[in-house]
């Protein structure tokens, strides 16, 4: 009975459903439409109720299913692009590729040339010094052929080979011996201490430089530097001894961190960058700003815009700041230059997973323009011709258009709050559109570098601490190491010895004035 009322009501619902469309005919098209031709011409050799229904079923599947389907296609295809990304097609660390690494494949061109040392290069090697430390002479007491004493004679010439060694390493204890004498007229007199030695035990600034230098350069945790010294010295420390000696060195250096941000307010040209930071198992963020000359470095809570104001930096500074296109940045400055590098990464990306051929084309003309601003100031140049800004910036605008043309922006069914969501190749591309002039910053100012390598590099180091060290057990902690590293990078840029600045900031601590100077800068 009730197939009789489904097959009375068949008209009844394949109308209802029509309501949705222009007309009857306008769902019988579209039904026809989706299917096979030989299922088209199979249902139309069915009785017309059969048909009826059948045409029912899809238009409801169809008014009711399909958009869920293509939410769902497009969901899956954001998924297999989360996947598809790694170190070299996208901004993650390599250290996220797991097993699943990719195949290196650098940005540059080969050479053609064989790996290692090339013909003519200035190799580095030991060699013989005139004044040796020390020298110990061997001597020939007897003839190895007929055992005659040679003792007495004297020898013919004298062979020489060096070796460089350490000598035996042990802590030396001085005790600094102050005389006290009793004038005749009642007065205690009382020699001076040298500077430095305050307490009846301390430590010099010898061992205090060398514990910095191997717990915030060398990023050894405490139980290895103190293991270190009781292999080598034969000396035990205490985790405490450790902390007070780079608390000491975190005081000596509010002059250095106060005059060092001072002095990047100034820069002509400075990068930034931010990293996730481990600070009591809880993810927060380190920030840095460097120059060629000086590197530094702050823990902080927040990443965007609230920590940027709290360091002081980016408010003041007045400079282009190279970064890679977090939009905080964009507050601040008067002109901002991108990451090229980061680009590259998401071009890549874009060819692989995508298959445009614009991305490749794009990324190989940001290499040729690299390649011909490195051509220019090899010879010299400090600017580009007007004609060859010209060609280039074509070149660049018409690469862009393909791109666009390529990944058309289809507004969305159904307003949603907020911005509307775009694809991947279509979100890279508008970025290109939109900030052309500071991608291409690099090429019309060779003040201007191509990339923000140099902030990544000094700020890579953070992660290698913390794949030792694990978290920071404390923010004291983070922000004594953010610290003292500031100091030894800066120093480092400058070409000066690290243990000897180290030691110095123990000292008379004058090397914080001139690793701040403006000419330094």
């Amino acid at each position: 009975m009730r197939s009789f009322e489904l097959q009375d009501n068949c008209p009844n619902i394949i109308n209802q459903f029509s309501k949705s469309f222009a007309c009857e005919r306008s769902v019988k098209l579209l039904f026809f439409g989706m299917l096979p031709e030989p299922l088209q011409q199979a249902i139309k050799r069915l009785p017309e109720e059969a048909r009826v229904l059948v045409e029912a079923i899809v238009v409801f599947y169809d008014h009711h299913y399909k958009s869920k389907i293509e939410e769902l296609e497009a969901r899956i295809k954001e998924l297999e692009d989360q996947i598809s990304k790694n170190s070299r097609n996208s901004s993650k660390p390599p250290s996220s590729d797991e097993f699943d690494k990719p195949a290196p494949k650098s940005q540059r061109k080969t050479t053609g040339r064989k790996a290692g040392g090339q013909k003519g290069h200035e190799g580095a090697n030991l060699k013989m010094v005139d004044s040796p430390g020390e020298k110990e002479l061997h001597k020939v007491e007897v003839c190895a052929c007929c055992q005659k004493s040679l003792c007495r004679q004297k020898a013919d010439s004298i062979e020489c080979r060096q070796v460089y060694d350490l000598p035996p390493l042990e802590l030396v204890i001085t005790e600094h011996q102050a005389e006290v004498k009793r004038c005749s007229c009642g007065h205690v007199n009382r020699a001076d201490f040298p500077a430095g030695v305050n307490h009846y035990v301390q430590y010099g600034p010898n061992i205090k430089s060398l514990l910095v230098y191997m717990q915030d350069y060398q990023l050894l945790p405490y139980e290895r530097t103190k293991e270190f010294v009781q292999d080598i010295f034969g000396h035990q420390l205490s985790t405490g001894t450790l902390y007070n000696i780079r608390h000491t060195a975190f005081g000596q250096l509010d002059t250095f961190e106060e005059r060092l941000k001072a002095l990047l307010t100034t820069a002509v040209v400075a990068g930034f960058d931010e990293t996730g930071i481990r600070i009591m198992a809880q993810r927060l963020w380190l920030h840095s700003c460097s120059t060629s000359q000086h590197a530094y470095y702050k823990p902080h809570a927040k990443r965007g815009q609230a920590a940027m104001d709290d360091i002081g930096i980016l408010p003041k500074f007045e400079g282009i700041a190279i970064h890679d296109f977090w939009k905080s940045y964009y507050r601040y400055g008067r002109e901002h230059g991108l990451c090229n590098a980061h680009l590259l990464r998401e071009l890549t990306f874009v060819k692989e997973r995508h298959k445009q051929a614009w991305a490749d084309e794009l990324a190989g003309l940001l290499l040729k323009m690299k390649a011909t601003k490195e051509r220019a100031i090899a010879k010299g140049k400090e600017f580009l011709s007007p004609a060859t800004l010209s060609r280039y910036r074509s070149l660049y605008e018409s690469l862009v258009q393909k791109g666009l043309k390529a990944n058309p922006y289809k507004p969305p069914p159904k307003k949603k709050r907020g911005r509307d969501k775009k694809t991947k190749p279509r979100n890279l591309i508008e970025r290109f559109r939109d900030y052309a002039d500071d991608i291409l910053r690099f090429f019309y100012d060779f003040k201007v570098p191509f990339d923000n390598n140099f902030s990544e590099r000094d700020i890579r180091m953070m992660k290698v601490k913390q794949k030792i060290s694990g978290c920071f057990r404390s923010f004291d902690g983070a922000r004594f190491f953010a610290r003292i590293r500031s100091f030894i990078v800066t120093a480092r840029k400058q070409n000066i010895n690290v243990f000897k600045a180290l030691k110095n900031l123990f000292m008379d601590n004058s090397i914080v004035f001139q690793l701040t100077s403006t000419q330094a800068c």
